[in-house]
């Protein structure tokens, strides 16, 4: 079958948690891992701003089995660099017990200054997500593109939620991160916008303003990449396993190709407001798969799994060009067997111990690799 589809090329950044396996607390690991990572990994490891977080991403891969082999690279040489250490690496969006008071802040003038101008917002900033870059043409059709997208945001978001527990709390949320990011500035949901020269001429005035020193500090849950030719997805937690991350970033492929494929056919969907996504980005933070989300064309609630299923039904028709069925197939695993916070929540009531549901996600991150 001749493909009709451009290459949809995908990167994949994970943000780990780095832990002492005694005391199942964060550990601040001084870049010795990073700096072991740097001699293996070169540029695919960096530091973050709190030094117990260590950030991994994929190179640019052509397909999603290349991102399944990358990401599983990655994880594999991290624990193995944090072994080295005596410390273990862990995949949630928070750490379900840890003081975020008592993590070390990476000196690095980059941090510094983001510290100084968000201060405890910045310093209480220690979560830890998934960015998912799909590669484009162009920056006009990545506009049109994120635009579109932004309504199934909360869909995607709800398979990822794995931070229950802060500082020792279960919070009621399913995902605690995106609250605890949105005391950041320019996060959550884009807006839409009528054009890249709309687009771009926002970012200039931030710029010239003083507000930002360039486009990668608008933190949103979706947007153009400043730099790349991509467009970034950014709302999820780090999902506990390979898989879930791999199923997740072939949903956001998939999603990317249908919406191009429809634009090339001069067909749309539907806008609306973010006012109306808001709705549904809170209620998959604080319920995950296990709640409802509104659908807007009906005007009703629907349950979260449902939607999910003809978000997969929606996205079907371009699967097998991408090749991604397979990896794609794990979101109905996901929904079975419930999000990462699901998960934990159960660890936890089995155990009455947050130690334990550390042990379970550490576990879990290892899995497979």
């Amino acid at each position: 079958m001749s493909s009709t589809l451009p290459n949809f090329t995908l990167g994949i950044e994970e943000e780990f948690q780095i832990i002492d396996p005694h005391t199942r607390e964060l550990r601040s690991h001084m870049h010795k891992i990073v700096e072991g990572g740097k001699i293996i990994l070169k540029e695919q490891v960096k530091v973050e701003m709190h030094q117990s977080v260590v950030e991994v991403g994929t190179n640019i891969c052509k397909n999603i089995q290349e991102a399944d082999a990358e990401v599983r690279h990655l994880r594999r040489t991290i624990a193995e660099l944090a072994d080295k250490q005596n410390l273990v690496i862990g995949a949630a969006g928070t750490h379900p017990f840890s003081r975020w008071q008592d993590q070390l802040i990476t000196e690095h003038p980059r941090y510094e200054a983001i510290v100084n101008e968000l201060q405890e917002a910045a310093r209480s900033n220690l979560i830890f997500g998934l960015h998912v870059h799909v590669g484009l043409e162009n920056r006009k059709i990545g506009l049109h593109i994120m635009n579109a997208v932004r309504y199934l945001l909360p869909h995607i978001f709800a398979l990822s939620t794995n931070s229950p527990f802060w500082e020792g709390r279960d919070t009621g949320f399913n995902s605690f991160r995106v609250k605890v990011f949105e005391r950041f500035p320019r996060t959550g949901l884009p807006e839409a916008f009528t054009s890249v020269g709309d687009y771009d001429a926002y970012i200039d005035l931030l710029v010239k303003t003083g507000c930002i020193d360039n486009g990668k500090k608008i933190w949103w849950d979706l947007r153009l990449h400043p730099f790349f030719e991509t467009i970034e997805f950014r709302m999820c937690d780090i999902p506990m396993r390979a898989e879930e991350t791999i199923a997740l970033a072939a949903l956001m492929q998939a999603l990317v190709a249908k919406t191009y494929k429809l634009l090339k056919s001069n067909l749309a969907f539907r806008s609306y407001s973010r006012a109306l996504i808001n709705e549904n980005r809170w209620r998959a933070s604080r319920y995950g798969v296990a709640g409802k989300l509104i659908d807007f064309g009906k005007e009703k609630e629907v349950d979260t799994k449902e939607l999910i299923v003809e978000l997969l039904e929606f996205v079907d028709d371009v699967v097998d060009e991408l090749g991604s069925r397979k990896e794609l197939d794990y979101i109905h695993t996901i929904m079975k067997n419930g999000t990462g916070a699901d998960r934990q929540r159960r660890v936890f009531s089995e155990s009455q111990d947050l130690k334990h549901v550390v042990d379970y996600i550490v576990k879990e991150t290892n899995s497979g690799l």
